[in-house]
């Protein structure tokens, strides 16, 4: 997938859950922050705000995480002794659920598909050879165990 199939993409993700159900509302996407920002507003009137641990599984999770955060002007922090990839934030729940948890996820969803296809692409080109599964075997013995670092 190219870069920029993917960034349209997410805008097309964004205006989703700006609430475009029409051809021409879709056509008009530029305005999608402009209305999650308006719901968020609602939102902050009618419920309290919550403040929320989110655990990010990696770093590409997080940075997309906090785009998303601070593009609908919410303030993410962590509190000193929490790891790097736990982030705070204050929000009224409905925002979260109907809105920031869901886009988030489907967002996730196609990074890590678009990041997962280069860098198959990358090891198979560089390494002249296909990473893909390995082979299932039954269990004899015991091995020695080794463990990647994703940092």
């Amino acid at each position: 997938m190219e870069e920029g199939k993917l960034i349209q993409k997410l805008r097309d993700l964004e205006a989703l859950f700006a609430g475009a159900t029409t051809p021409g509302e879709r056509a008009a996407a530029g305005h999608a922050r402009e209305r999650i920002l308006d719901r968020l507003r609602a939102f902050e009137k009618s419920a309290p705000a919550i403040e929320y641990k989110f655990s990010m599984v990696d770093l590409w999770s997080k940075q997309l995480f906090l785009a998303l955060l601070r593009r609908y002007q919410l303030k993410p922090y962590r509190y000193r002794g929490q790891r790097h990839t736990t982030v705070m934030v204050k929000v009224p729940k409905p925002f979260v659920d109907q809105t920031l948890w869901p886009q988030f996820e489907r967002a996730s969803a196609e990074l890590r598909r678009h990041l997962n296809e280069v860098a198959s692409q990358v090891i198979e080109q560089a390494l002249d050879a296909k990473g893909g599964e390995v082979e299932e075997r039954e269990q004899t013995q015991g091995a020695l165990r080794f463990a990647a670092s994703s940092d």
